[in-house]
């Protein structure tokens, strides 16, 4: 018998540089990188690395900044069969220094926006600072390291079972949380998603999000798997975006929420050719609806809503579905499926609501040197399949879409009333005056909970005419106590509201 072979990403990244080295792999600012070159910087990469000893499955972080060099040492790190480690440079020196730790990573590539940052860090005795970009004593000259070392193949080959990544979620405090993922996983990312967005090798990704956040694979992983092109946003802006669309005749995009709003109130939106978008997909957080209606009205009508959860489950609505209830965030990506489960482990009837737990070819392999938490996260069905649990609350209706209700977590019980935040952000979010909203309980002496709204306005509003206005469209048992206008939100890398650090000080106060 044959022996099946590895042929995993490096493997199809090398075939496209081999057949079409000449096509451009990505671009970032003036700078194109081809296939062939493309090939030749990851190989140098990962050569480097096992000249250092690097060991097959030995983790090795960076925390560095969106550009060329970055994608370079990401995907050079997974030629060498090493696992990759992004580290955000959003986060404090602590916390970078305790997720090298938590990875086991003695090694991590630093770029010179993050090396103060890196650099405070107490990383353990024997770790290697590799700088790319920049030159200082107490670090090895990445650049030099990286010149010096052979382009050609290194010859190693993952296994889909062998680990790909490790990803931290951003803003992570205390014990952090690694996600493993393996290259069949990743694979699986790649080809599903690539599928239901309606990729080719023709296709133009641009990233506009962070290059460390799983959400941006997104536009990075399906284009690389079929030889297209990404193009990569150094630093968000709405302008800048729909410069690029229009300069680049972008045919898939990734934004979430809040870039839509932003982008939707920038006066450019009306000076830029977007015809050529086929996908833009938004994720992290739900579309308002009347978010979602704006962006097809005025940007696109192929608008693509995911929802999931970085440890491997997905849903996505596409352009042609037409659900009756507008709320629908989608049926299963290729290769998941999902039930709803009651609070004592029961699968829930259709249109019933309950926590969402999924499976399929997608998910991690567990919590890096977490087995309490893999057992935690687990549900099994009767046959005994497992599916891992979601944190959020929905249902499934009667077409087979599922509809997000709110995060558990999230839900305000107010005098015995179940309140999800996302009903209330949802009116609100259709005053002309409201570019955002959020919504959290606080504490309340009779109730337990109450809600309050924290919005980022249009000009000025008055908050006390707000407010009536709201409540005056809410149920009584979710009507807002009180009304506060933010110039911004705590935010994740994807822009999802950190809701419990709004939540902290007036729960500490009650305290």
């Amino acid at each position: 018998m044959i022996e099946t072979p590895a042929f995993d990403m490096a493997s199809i990244w090398a075939a496209h540089a081999r057949f079409a080295p000449d096509r451009i792999a990505a671009i970032c600012g003036d700078r194109r990188l081809s296939w062939g070159e493309f090939d030749r910087a990851t190989n140098r990469v990962a050569n480097a690395l096992l000249a250092m000893g690097i060991r097959q499955d030995e983790p090795v972080a960076l925390v560095m900044t969106n550009s060329l060099e970055m994608l370079e040492v990401m995907f050079g790190i997974i030629k060498a069969g090493a696992c990759m480690v992004p580290i955000s440079g959003l986060l404090t020196s602590a916390q970078i220094a305790t997720m090298m730790a938590d990875s086991g990573a003695q090694t991590v590539f630093v770029s010179a926006g993050n090396r103060a940052l890196v650099e405070a860090a107490e990383l353990s005795a024997g770790a290697r600072r590799i700088a790319i970009g920049f030159s200082a004593d107490g670090w090895e000259a990445g650049d030099t390291l990286l010149a010096a070392a052979l382009d050609t193949d290194p010859g190693i080959r993952s296994r889909p079972d062998d680990r790909f990544n490790i990803i931290y979620s951003s803003g992570t405090t205390g014990l952090p949380k690694g996600i493993v993922q393996s290259h069949g996983a990743r694979t699986h990312f790649a080809w599903s998603n690539a599928l239901e967005l309606g990729m080719s090798r023709d296709s133009v990704a641009l990233v506009t999000t962070a290059l460390y956040s799983n959400g941006t694979m997104f536009m990075v992983l399906p284009p690389l798997l079929l030889g297209g092109t990404v193009v990569i946003m150094e630093q968000f802006s709405a302008v800048g975006a729909l410069a690029l669309i229009e300069q680049h005749q972008v045919t898939h995009a990734f934004m979430v929420p809040t870039q839509c709003i932003v982008t939707l109130d920038d006066p450019a939106l009306g000076a830029h050719d977007l015809s050529s978008l086929k996908g833009l997909l938004s994720a992290g957080s739900s579309l308002r609806p009347d978010t979602r209606e704006a962006v097809i009205a005025r940007m696109t009508p192929h608008v693509y809503e995911l929802y999931g959860f970085s440890e491997g489950f997905a849903t996505m609505r596409k352009p042609g579905d037409a659900p009756s209830r507008p709320g629908a965030v989608g049926r299963p990506v290729i290769g998941f499926d999902l039930r709803i489960v009651d609070g004592e482990d029961r699968e829930c009837a259709r249109g019933e609501v309950g926590e969402i737990v999924g499976h399929g070819l997608g998910v991690m392999a567990g919590y890096h040197n977490r087995p309490d938490l893999d057992a935690a996260i687990l549900w099994r069905d009767p046959s005994g399949a497992a599916f891992l649990r979601s944190g959020d609350l929905g249902y499934v209706d009667e077409e087979g879409f599922l509809h997000i209700v709110d995060r558990k977590k999230d839900m305000i019980l107010s005098g015995g009333f179940n309140v999800f935040p996302a009903d209330l952000e949802a009116v609100i979010g259709e005053h002309p005056d409201v570019q955002d909203v959020t919504v959290i309980g606080i504490p309340h002496p009779k109730w337990g909970e109450t809600p309050l709204a924290l919005v980022i306005p249009r000009g000025t509003p008055d908050p006390a005419a707000l407010l009536e206005w709201a409540n005056a469209r809410l149920a009584r048992t979710q009507r807002l106590a009180a009304l506060e206008l933010r110039t911004e939100f705590p935010r994740n890398a994807l822009g999802k509201v950190l809701k419990r650090e709004l939540r902290a000080a007036w729960w500490e106060q009650a305290q």
